[in-house]
C-alpha cells in the first residue's frame, strides 16, 4: 500500500511554543491532536511524507512541486529563529511525479519556485513530527529518516488538484514508496467579529461542511463546495484537502475528526484517514469520477438558467474564439436567442461589464462605465470579447476553456458624484476613484470578500494606479443590475 495514512492539519504558527509564548494553551485540543498525528506518523515510519501547503509557491494555472535536494526554514518571521526544520526531498518521487503529470497533460512541475525556504504551512506539521521522532530516538527507537515531497496549490479546478493526488498515489506505488500524505490548511478565517479577519456567516458554515466531510470521509463534499461560500469564508486549506482526497482515490478508509477549534477567529481542524484496504480496490471511492459527473450536470444547470443578457455575452465570445467572428446582435443571432432577448437590449444604451470565472477564479473582466455603442446589446457583445481576449491580466481564452466559463453581466447606472466614503455601501454601490492626470479605478459592488468601504476604495484606487490616501481623490458611486 503506497499511501499508508493521510492527515488534514492546520498551521497556526502560535502553536509552536517559541512563537506562541503560552498562547498555544488556548488551542490545547489542537496541540493534543497534532501530537496524536505525529505519533501515528512515527509509528508508520514512512519512506516519504508528501505535504501540500497553501503557503508554498502557488500559481493560478500551475501546480508547483518543490525541486532540488532539499530545503530549510525557520519561524523567524514570527519572532522565533530557534525553531525550524531542514529536510531532504525525495528527488526520485518528485521526478516521477513530474513525468506523470506531463504525460497526462496536467500543468504541474518544479518550474518557477520563487522562494525555496520552507513555509509555515510545512514547518508547523514538521515541528510536531520531528519532535515525536526525536523523542522516540532518545528512547532508543531506531527510526529511519523520511524524505519530503512539497506541493503548492493553484487556481486550477478541484478535479486537477484531485488528479495530482491520484498521480502521487500512482507514482508512489510504482516506486514502492511507503508514504504518508499531510494536507496542511486552516479552515475559515472569519469566525469572530473580534478575530483578525472579522466575521461572516459563511465562516461557520464552511467549517461545519468540512468537519462533517472529515468525520464521514465524504471527499465529494470537499470537491463540490460552493466557491462563493469558500471565498467569503476566507478558507485556505480546501485545495490541499482535494489533493489529499486524490491520493486516497478508490481507497477504503476509516475517517476520524480528531479535533476542531476556532478560539482566535480561525478554524483549526485535524483529521486522520486510515486505509482499510488497498488503493484502487474500492470503486465506491472513485471520487474523481463522481465529481466529473456532478460538474457536468452543474454546468448544464447553469447554462439552462442563464439570463438572455448572459446568453448573448456567451454567444458573442464563443463566436469570436471559435470562428474569429464579431457578431452584430442586430442580425447575426440564432433564432432561439434572438427571440429570447428583450427589446430593452436594443432600445437602451448603458455601460456594462462582463465578468468571466473559471474554477471559481476570475478569468477576465472588462466593461464600460458609460455607453460607447448604439445599444446595450452591442455593448455586451463587445465587452464579452474584451473580457475573454483583451484583459491584460490574463491570457486570451482558448476554445477548450469555453465550456467551463461562468458569466456575469453587470449593467451600470449613470455614475453620481458623492461627498465621501460615508455615502458608499460595498454591497449596494460600485465605486469610481479618480485622481489628477485622468487616472481612474472602478470596482463593482457586491463582490465576494469585499466587506468594507475602505477595502472597496483601496482596491478601486490600486486598479487605477492611485494612492488611496491621496487627499485629492474624488469618488463617484453607481448601482448595477446583475445578470447571471
Amino acid at each position: 500500500m503506497s499511501i499508508c495514512a493521510a492527515f488534514a492539519v492546520p498551521h497556526p504558527p502560535l502553536i509552536v511554543p517559541g512563537v506562541g509564548h503560552g498562547r498555544e494553551a488556548g488551542i490545547q485540543a489542537t496541540v493534543d491532536a497534532y501530537r496524536e498525528v505525529a505519533r501515528r506518523v512515527a509509528e508508520i515510519a514512512p519512506d516519504t511524507i508528501v505535504l501540500s501547503s497553501p503557503h508554498s509557491t502557488s500559481y493560478l494555472d500551475y501546480l508547483h512541486i518543490s525541486g532540488g535536494s532539499g530545503a530549510a526554514g525557520t519561524f523567524a518571521q514570527f519572532g522565533d529563529r530557534a525553531d525550524g526544520s531542514r529536510v531532504a526531498y525525495d528527488r526520485e518521487l518528485v521526478g516521477a511525479l513530474c513525468e506523470a503529470a506531463d504525460a497526462c497533460g496536467l500543468a504541474a512541475g518544479t518550474a518557477g519556485e520563487r522562494d525555496p525556504e520552507l513555509d509555515w504551512g510545512v514547518l508547523v506539521p514538521l515541528h510536531f513530527i520531528q519532535e515525536e521522532y526525536a523523542r522516540r530516538r532518545d528512547a532508543g527507537d531506531d527510526l529511519p529518516t523520511y524524505r519530503l515531497v512539497r506541493i503548492g496549490l493553484s487556481g486550477l479546478s478541484p478535479r486537477d488538484h484531485y488528479r495530482l493526488g491520484q498521480l502521487v498515489q500512482h507514482t508512489a506505488d510504482t516506486l514502492g514508496r511507503r508514504c504518508v500524505y499531510v494536507a496542511s490548511g486552516d479552515l475559515s478565517h472569519k469566525l469572530a467579529e473580534d478575530g483578525p479577519y472579522g466575521y461572516t456567516p459563511d465562516g461557520p458554515a464552511f467549517d461545519e461542511l468540512v468537519c462533517h466531510a472529515f468525520e464521514e470521509g465524504d471527499f465529494l463534499a470537499l470537491m463540490t463546495a460552493d466557491r462563493g461560500m469558500c471565498e467569503r469564508a476566507a478558507e485556505c486549506g480546501l485545495r490541499s484537502f482535494q489533493i489529499m482526497a486524490g491520493a486516497l482515490d478508490r481507497t477504503p478508509i476509516r475517517s476520524e475528526l480528531l479535533s476542531y477549534e476556532g478560539p482566535f477567529g480561525v478554524g483549526y481542524g485535524i483529521a486522520a484517514f486510515t486505509p482499510t484496504g488497498a488503493g484502487g480496490s474500492d470503486a465506491s471511492r472513485a471520487i474523481g469520477d463522481r465529481y466529473e459527473a456532478w460538474h457536468a450536470a452543474d454546468m448544464d444547470r447553469r447554462r439552462c438558467a442563464e439570463s438572455p443578457w448572459v446568453r448573448l455575452a456567451r454567444y458573442s465570445l464563443e463566436s469570436y474564439v471559435r470562428d474569429g467572428w464579431r457578431i452584430d446582435p442586430n442580425r447575426d443571432l440564432p433564432a432561439d436567442l434572438a427571440g429570447a432577448l428583450p427589446d430593452e437590449l436594443f432600445s437602451t444604451r448603458a455601460g456594462a461589464f462582463v465578468s468571466l470565472k473559471m474554477n471559481g477564479q476570475l478569468r477576465g473582466c472588462i466593461g464600460t462605465i458609460l455607453p460607447v455603442r448604439d445599444s446595450l446589446a452591442e455593448e455586451i457583445c463587445a465587452n464579452a470579447i474584451s473580457a475573454g481576449c483583451r484583459d491584460p491580466r490574463f491570457s486570451p481564452v482558448e476554445e477548450d476553456e469555453l465550456a467551463e466559463l461562468v458569466y456575469d453581466v453587470d449593467v451600470l447606472s449613470e455614475p453620481e458624484a458623492i461627498a465621501g466614503p460615508e455615502e458608499l455601501d460595498p454591497a449596494r454601490y460600485g465605486v469610481i476613484v479618480s485622481a489628477s492626470r485622468g487616472r481612474r479605478g472602478l470596482l463593482l459592488p457586491d463582490l465576494d470578500g469585499i466587506d468594507t468601504v475602505a477595502e472597496q476604495i483601496g482596491i478601486a484606487a490600486r486598479k487605477g494606479g492611485i494612492d488611496p490616501d491621496d487627499p485629492s481623490i474624488t469618488l463617484e458611486r453607481f448601482t448595477v443590475t446583475r445578470h447571471v
